[in-house]
């Protein structure tokens, strides 16, 4: 039964790449869907780009794994979430309209006549590289859920997940997975409601209470700050919550913000994403609590607990699909399931459609002295979508770390390196070409140094670490090296 309705979740994805693809007519249509999509259909979309195989393997494994101090994480998202659509919406959206820019990259680079190729080319640059790991992510998180459910050696999980993605990204690239991506957030979201209520039911019937069992845990796994007291605690709990500073710079979050109509749709699309969001992280938490307290009490299999319990393979990012298996019947655990590789399916198809635009818009397009015929630009589009989803399928192939662990490099890679450039650009009007080319050096640098030799003895995460870093760098350099007034003044024309 879990066969038949996949099979069927397949044929929906299908159906929506043919209708779709027809909708793709040149390459502006490929990269921000030309004003086709209205805001509601924008902001599902962009909730379930945002929410990947991160939250429904990744911060439920992390809830299980760690208990309470999972909590700051979810706050900090949540937080983060509600402050791009409410503060920083309107003015993206009226932004683009001003430029015409399709990327984050032009919108930046377009700010600043004459450095469009030095923020065009490093911008697209840094987006590559770490939408490569965050692909990656996604890639190996789906084969991780394929195994679970079917029985699929990771590395067949891996190749069908990845082949799907890009497959409809090249056909049909931004409207397509739009579309699509509104399918995966309503399944995500059923999974991270249904599931949730059927586990405290079932904790119910088996006598077992779940805030008693995290009490009951001690420790670490019932403590807010994992028993950490003074500096130590605090650094916890400002790491877990500096997720919310990445939301501000991830381009594929943001396009969808610029792609919407007009300012009306944009009220009706944030309150859209905000109850979307505030009822999946409830969810996820729960999930993970429940999964821990149904492995303390006895009550799954020694062969799912074993698995569970196997670090070395993150074992822990297993507790959804496990519980899915183990409790719930055939045909509603293959709708869940759906929801769980729709996470990493509407997340990846995103990435990629950014980068391949980074590339032929801010890197090609900026160098390149011959302008392609529309048609012509679209083909290209596309094989750039196909080399990049390979890049990232092969390192899917080795990969070492957690799907949490990705994730969380490569969102500070670029948060961190976006983020401060477009807050200032928004906000702040002796923002300088100098504190966008600092912004993205520094909190792009600021990440891998921070991540591989600072992270473990500070605490500090290198979310808050390199994103602080990267915005008094953009402040100071804008300070130091100012926009001239004539061209200050022409760009505010």
């Amino acid at each position: 039964m879990l066969y038949l309705v996949f099979a069927v979740y397949m044929l929906a994805l299908a159906g929506i790449t043919i209708y779709t693809a027809k909708k793709s007519k040149d390459s502006s249509d490929f990269i921000l869907g030309g004003k086709q999509l209205p805001g509601v259909a924008l902001a599902l979309s962009e909730r379930a780009t945002g929410e990947s195989a991160w939250l429904l393997l990744g911060l439920t494994g992390e809830a299980y794994l760690l208990g309470l101090q999972a909590l700051w994480i979810a706050l900090g998202c949540v937080i983060g979430i509600i402050f791009i659509w409410f503060v920083m919406g309107e003015r993206l959206q009226a932004e683009r309209e001003r430029t015409g820019a399709l990327t984050i990259s032009s919108l930046l680079a377009n700010k600043f006549p004459g450095a469009e190729k030095v923020i065009g080319t490093l911008s697209a640059s840094i987006i590559v590289f770490f939408f490569l790991f965050y692909v990656e992510a996604q890639f190996y998180g789906g084969g991780k859920v394929l195994y679970d459910t079917f029985g699929l050696d990771p590395l067949w999980g891996v190749v069908i997940g990845s082949l799907i993605v890009v497959i409809y990204c090249m056909i049909g690239g931004f409207i397509t997975v739009v579309f699509t991506d509104v399918l995966q957030a309503i399944l995500m979201i059923i999974t991270l409601v249904l599931l949730p209520v059927m586990l405290v039911f079932l904790a119910a019937s088996k006598d077992i209470n779940l805030a008693q069992a995290i009490i009951k845990a001690g420790g670490e796994y019932g403590s807010l700050t994992a028993g950490k007291e003074g500096v130590a605690g605090f650094l916890l709990i400002i790491s877990g919550m500096s997720w919310a500073l990445g939301y501000t710079g991830q381009p594929q979050l943001l396009t969808r913000m610029m792609a919407i109509r007009d300012r009306k749709e944009v009220t009706a699309a944030k309150w859209v994403a905000a109850a979307w969001t505030v009822l999946a992280y409830g969810g996820a938490l729960i999930i993970g609590f429940a999964g821990y307290a149904f492995v303390q009490n006895g009550v799954l299999p020694a062969d799912a607990v074993a698995r569970l319990s196997d670090a070395k393979a993150n074992g822990c990012e297993l507790i959804l699909p496990v519980l899915i298996n183990f409790f719930v019947t055939p045909v509603i655990g293959g709708v869940l399931l759906c929801g769980a590789i729709s996470a990493m399916m509407s997340t990846a198809s995103s990435e990629i459609i950014v980068s391949s635009a980074s590339v032929t818009e801010d890197i090609y397009g900026n160098f390149s002295k011959k302008r392609m015929a529309p048609k012509q630009a679209l083909q290209f589009n596309r094989w750039i979508t196909l080399a990049f989803g390979l890049a990232a399928f092969i390192m899917a192939l080795t990969v070492k770390d957690s799907v949490y662990g990705l994730v969380s490099y490569a969102w500070s890679g670029i948060g961190s390196s976006f983020g401060p450039a477009l807050i200032l650009l928004l906000y702040w009007k002796k923002f300088s070409r100098a504190g966008v080319i600092a912004s993205l050096i520094c909190g792009a640098a600021g990440t891998i140094i921070w991540k591989t030799w600072l992270a473990g003895p500070s605490g500090v995460s290198e979310r808050l670490a390199s994103f602080v870093f990267a915005f008094l760098m953009a402040v100071l350099f804008s300070y130091i090296y100012p926009e001239k007034r004539e061209t200050a003044a022409a760009t505010r024309a």
